[in-house]
């Protein structure tokens, strides 16, 4: 890094985190208000209302009005859900170029521009909430944090989010019930996975799963319990496998900000928008293990049936992915090899 202000590095150690979400009610300065700036954030997901709706949605609504409040209004944000702006792969090109400001974006999408990416939807290599955090605090997390930094994007809060799987042919519990499935696994990594199972893999963001599902292009389909709800997916399945209480898929969903435009804000705008940042995050993680319990609740409504993982079946699904998917994103390249053993040392 040749700048001397490092805001992922500030970030990764947790010195924001801590900070009460009221702590800066006194921040806003006339310096801030003399000039505002208008940000745009964008992302896939359904929009949302007040309480209502998809928490991702809501939580860049809050992030932008807590900023926005926080600025004295010199920072603004407009917030551009269901790829309303730009569609969805388009979007982490966009922010390197300093053509969208931010995004809250699952960064495995990213994986065919920078590979090491992929790490952050490996199957089996996080296996509960408190793990994924953990690499905040971690070398990985640094090392995350660091690459991003230096491909052109800053990440501002970090989210992650449990896999649930859900089905319109027959259940899917155990590595055995994906033979013959067309599936759709949610990155490179766990596609890889799913083929070593036995399965035939389908790429479609999340936004095109219902679609699929209803048409039969694809059989089952793993994303978030978020996803699952707000694509209305109980409507064109049968059978659900949870996330609540222990799951194989775990994604890191960060919001990012582009560093050409971070860059060029005052640096108290900076630190606001990492304080805020951080702050929210604690949010972020209650919503989405809210989301974990709720997402059984409606699609047993809807008639289907639900089912859970146990450790021993994750561990199967780990066994699988570590001579998959694992080993494929190792011998990519020197780099790749080292974000893997990274993330290995942080356990459960």
């Amino acid at each position: 890094m040749t700048q001397a202000f490092n805001p992922t590095r500030r970030l990764v150690c947790g010195t924001l985190a801590s900070l009460p979400l009221v702590g800066l009610s006194g921040f806003a300065s006339n310096a801030f208000a003399q000039n505002s700036t208008a940000l745009k954030i964008s992302h896939q997901f359904p929009g949302s209302t007040g309480n209502d709706g998809d928490f991702r949605d809501r939580i860049c609504r809050i992030f932008a009005a807590e900023v926005e409040k926080r600025s004295g209004g010199a920072l603004k944000f407009n917030v551009y859900p269901g790829s309303s702006l730009m569609k969805t792969n388009a979007q982490f090109s966009a922010l390197r170029r300093g053509a969208l400001d931010m995004s809250f974006f699952p960064v495995s999408y990213a994986g065919g521009e920078v590979p090491e990416l992929n790490i952050a939807l490996m199957p089996g290599l996080v296996t509960s909430y408190e793990q994924g955090f953990a690499w905040k605090n971690g070398e990985i997390g640094k090392a995350l944090n660091d690459l991003l930094f230096d491909k052109g994007a800053v990440p501002i809060t970090w989210v992650w989010e449990a896999g649930s799987i859900a089905s319109k042919t027959k259940p899917v519990i155990s590595p055995d019930d994906v033979k013959g499935m067309k599936i759709r696994g949610g990155s490179r990594e766990v596609d890889l996975m799913l083929k070593a199972a036995g399965s035939a893999v389908v790429t479609l963001p999340s936004n095109e799963l219902y679609a699929a599902m209803q048409t039969g292009a694809v059989d089952s389909v793993i994303t978030s319990s978020t996803s699952l709800l707000s694509f209305r997916l109980e409507e064109v399945s049968k059978h659900l496998t949870t996330g609540r209480s222990k799951s194989f898929w775990f994604m890191a969903v960060p919001l990012l900000m582009s560093r050409a435009v971070f860059e060029k804000l005052p640096k108290d705008q900076q630190t606001l928008i990492l304080q805020v940042g951080a702050e929210i995050e604690k949010y972020g993680l209650d919503a989405v293990k809210t989301d974990d319990r709720n997402v059984a609740t409606v699609y047993q409504k809807a008639g289907a049936k639900t089912y859970d993982l146990d450790a021993a079946t994750v561990e199967k699904w780990r066994a699988i992915a570590r001579d998959s998917a694992w080993k494929d994103y190792a011998a990519k390249s020197p780099n790749c090899a080292r974000f893997l053993q990274l993330a290995e040392k942080v356990t459960g």
